[in-house]
Order: structure tokens, then C-alpha cells, then sequence
């Protein structure tokens, strides 16, 4: 009897064909949506802008071989490079993620869907450039606002009850999934075009968190976003040129991702794809503090005065806090550079502590010098309350809840400071989105002059003018 398997190739995945159906069907008709995803294109690009203040993120910048120019080619904001569309991807998504300070999505996996940027921008202004060379029309801004509210919700849907990290898998696999469903769409691709390039984005090899996670903390986990959505286009390119999709990459015995990866478990898709994650989408609008902290260093900023006054009285800083800031960012012992820095609460808490603030600026060497800030971590005690967990993974919350009390030496003790909810949080929104616009301005500035500025504030002001605009006239306004 034979025992050989049937070489029948099977139907694509329906997750595939729920992401490809999304991306090339479903029209997106909630102004909240594309007034938030405005503000996250303002917020994402002035982030991008401020890390080029730092060589540890331009060093990484430009074409692979230096000195390649391509006509026609994507723009990268704020610099003059123009570079093909999977080089322009890299360099925009490593300058939007480096410094942590934009949106973040939190749920059983964790991320920042304003990645996927990188790719969305360098395919539409590629797209939009080579149309424009042969006759055609450009893409418009408005299609920019829909690809990110389409990459928002497939890569937030997906991780709300799929855990990639339980299996030591980081959580850009999602941006490289989410960009290759819209990139292909940006470029010109058919739905089942989108389908193929987003079964190799599945299939490809996958990151592990180490670089995320002590001892091994380092400055890859600023750029792997960028990596994925840069990836992410070079896919879609190639099935745009006709290279083959693998319609069962998730569910094949053995071979498939849900076995390999996964343990056996299928991927959850627990409710259909609209617009629900750009308009609950977190915005890191005050601290460039990883996200599971940034309520902790609120906290910590309203004890400053009460703690800077008694610094040598204090016996113990407690931390109550949720499970996920306990896997993800306590952390004890020396800390060797930037990423590891801006990844442990104890220190981000300290900062805060001792200055009243917390600035991209204080997890660089100079700052880190302070010895207070060790003596103060020393003297911290992280405690998980089971309400701050539980509200954490509500639906209906999303909270991302810390308290901090500190305790002096004579008995006394200061007020237990509770935050639920950060500033960026959809519940702050009214309050929190007048201080996004001026983060916005204070970034744009640090990298144009006055005329330049203000042309970019003028536009990203009105809704209505800027989903008009062409994506190539969008990007002159950054050139450099």
C-alpha cells in the first residue's frame, strides 16, 4: 500500500484570502479613522525626523551601495536620499521606530503599527513616480490614510489573541505581514496577488525577540520593523512580477507555520477587519518610553518634587504594575546601552524621579552617568496587582495601568500615584491630541527651516487638503 502523500494543491488559507479580500474590497468610510490615521502620519514622520538627530540611526541610513541614486525612486523625509523602494522602506521604518516615541497597539502581542509606514510611503511615492513617467496618475494621499488604516487593523486584529511572543517570536512578523497586503495593493496588485505576497511573508524567516530581552538588549530591535516593511516590498515586487504564492503556509501538516511556529495552534481571528485599531490606536504622545511604562513614568513625574527633596530619606520605591511590563521591561542589573535603557522600567521611573521629564536625551551615555540613578533603582520593587493584568487584555479598558508609592526611611510615605490610562489613550483623547500637534511642530523643526516648517504645518493641519495631495507632492515638502 502506498504511502505517499496526495500532491493536491489545496485552496488558499482563509486567513489569506480574509486579508487579500480587506486590502483589494473594503471601502473605509469612518472619518475617525482617517482624521486619527492624520495624526499618526504627523506623529510617525516627526518621530522619523527627530531620530536623525542621532548617528547610531543615520549610520544606517541611505542606499546599500553608497552613492546609488535611482530616478524616480522613493523619497526618504528629511533627507536627500531617493533610493529604490525596498532601500527607502528600510530607511524610513528604521527612522520611525528608532526612538519608541510613536503609536503602539497592545494586546496578547505587542507592536507599533505605524511601522508599516515605511513601506506604505516608499511604494506610494515609487508607485506614484513611475506612474506619473509613463502618462498615469499618482497615488494621493488619501490612499496613503487608507493603507495605514488598513495596515493598522490587520496587524492589531491579528495580535489581539495571538501571542507571538509566548513562542519567542517577535511581533514585527505582523508589520511584514500588514505591509505586504498593502504595498501589493499600492503597486498595482490583484487580490489574489495580495494573497500570494502576503503567503510569502509568512512563510519567510521570522526574528526572534533576543534582541528585545536581557542580556542581549541591543539597538536591532530599532530598526526590525524597518527590516520587515522593507522585506515586505521586496515581496510584493516579486509576485508582481509573476513568482508563485503557497496557499496552505499556514495550515500544511507539518510544514505549515501553525505547526512549525506555533505548536500546533492555528491563528485566531476574532473579529472581521474594519477600522477598529487606528481608532483605538496609543499614541506615545508625552515620553519616548516603551509603552507598558509610559503610566509608571507619569507617575513618576508627579512624585518628582516630593521625591528630589528626600532623596537620601527614601527606603523603598514600589512599582505596582501588570503582567506584561513585568515580562517585557523589569529589569535589574547594569545596562549597557540606549535600547537596554529605554526597555527597563526601573530606569525610565528613575529618569522621571530625578527630573521631572523623560527625554530621548536620557538614555544616551552622558545621562546614564548619574549614579542616582542606579542608587534609585536599587531601591525599586516591581509588585504585578492582578485588576492592572486583567484590564489590561478588556476589550472594553485596554488600560495599561501602574501606580507608584515611595516609602522613606522615618515611616512616612508619599501618595500611591495610580494611572490607568496614558495620554495617548483614545479614553485622552481630547486632552492628548492639542499635545501630539505640538510634539509634531517641535520634531518638524528640528530638522527645517521656518518657511519649510510651516509649509508641512499648513498641510497636515487640514484634513481635507492633505488627503487631496498628490504622494509626490507630499514628499517634496521633506526633501532636505
Amino acid at each position: 500500500m502506498s504511502g505517499a502523500i496526495p500532491n493536491i494543491r489545496p485552496e488558499p488559507d482563509k486567513l489569506l484570502m480574509d486579508i487579500a479580500t480587506y486590502v483589494a474590497e473594503a471601502a473605509i468610510d469612518s472619518d475617525e479613522a482617517y482624521s486619527t490615521a492624520r495624526h499618526c502620519l504627523m506623529d510617525t514622520l516627526g518621530c522619523g525626523l527627530l531620530a536623525l538627530r542621532y548617528p547610531a540611526c543615520t549610520k544606517l541610513l541611505g542606499p546599500i551601495v553608497p552613492g546609488t541614486f535611482v530616478p524616480n525612486g522613493a523619497r526618504v523625509p528629511g533627507t536627500p536620499y531617493e533610493l529604490d523602494p525596498v532601500a527607502a522602506a528600510f530607511n524610513i521604518g528604521c527612522m520611525v521606530r528608532w526612538l519608541d516615541y510613536n503609536d503602539t497597539w497592545l494586546a496578547a502581542e505587542w507592536g507599533h503599527p505605524s511601522d508599516n509606514l515605511g513601506g506604505i510611503l516608499a511604494a506610494a511615492d515609487y508607485a506614484s513616480r513611475r506612474n506619473l513617467a509613463s502618462g498615469g496618475q499618482p497615488l494621493t494621499m488619501r490612499d496613503v490614510l487608507a493603507a495605514m488604516i488598513q495596515a493598522h487593523e490587520i496587524q492589531g486584529v491579528l495580535a489581539l489573541e495571538n501571542s507571538f511572543n509566548r513562542v519567542g517570536l517577535d511581533h514585527v512578523i505582523l508589520v511584514k505581514v500588514a505591509s505586504a497586503a498593502v504595498v501589493t495593493r499600492l503597486l498595482g496588485g490583484t487580490k489574489d496577488e495580495v494573497a500570494q505576497a502576503v503567503s510569502h511573508a509568512w512563510v519567510d524567516g521570522h526574528p526572534l525577540r533576543t534582541y528585545r530581552h536581557s542580556p542581549n538588549t541591543g539597538t536591532r530591535k530599532s530598526w526590525a520593523a524597518g527590516d520587515a516593511t522593507s522585506r515586505a516590498v521586496r515581496l510584493a515586487l516579486m509576485v508582481l512580477k509573476g513568482e508563485m504564492g503557497y496557499p496552505s503556509v499556514l495550515t500544511a501538516p507539518t510544514w505549515g507555520l501553525n505547526d512549525v511556529l506555533l505548536k500546533g495552534k492555528p491563528i485566531v481571528l476574532n473579529q472581521p477587519f474594519g477600522s477598529y485599531v487606528m481608532e483605538h490606536i496609543l499614541f506615545k504622545i508625552s515620553y519616548p518610553a516603551e509603552f507598558h511604562g509610559q503610566t509608571a513614568v507619569e507617575c513618576a513625574i508627579r512624585l518628582h518634587k516630593e521625591a528630589v527633596a528626600r532623596l537620601d530619606d527614601i527606603d523603598r520605591i514600589e512599582i505596582t504594575t501588570h503582567e506584561s511590563a513585568l515580562r517585557i521591561i523589569d529589569k535589574t542589573g547594569p545596562l549597557h546601552n540606549p535600547a537596554d535603557r529605554d526597555h527597563c522600567l526601573q530606569y525610565m521611573v528613575a529618569i522621571g524621579l530625578l527630573h521631572g521629564t523623560l527625554e530621548a536625551d536620557h538614555y544616551e551615555d552622558a545621562a546614564a552617568a548619574d549614579p542616582r540613578i542606579d542608587e534609585l533603582r536599587s531601591k525599586m520593587a516591581t509588585i504585578e496587582e492582578s485588576r492592572f493584568s486583567r484590564d489590561y487584555l478588556d476589550g472594553n479598558k485596554r488600560s495599561i495601568a501602574n501606580a507608584i508609592q515611595i516609602l522613606f526611611n522615618d515611616g512616612t510615605a508619599t501618595e500611591r500615584v495610580e494611572i490607568e490610562y496614558p495620554i495617548g489613550h483614545r479614553r485622552r483623547r481630547e486632552e492628548g491630541i492639542p499635545l501630539l500637534e505640538q510634539k509634531f511642530e517641535s520634531n518638524v523643526r528640528t530638522r527645517f527651516a521656518d518657511k519649510q516648517a510651516r509649509a508641512i504645518l499648513e498641510l497636515c493641519s487640514d484634513q481635507a487638503a492633505l488627503e487631496r495631495l498628490p504622494v509626490p507632492q507630499f514628499m517634496e515638502l521633506f526633501i532636505v
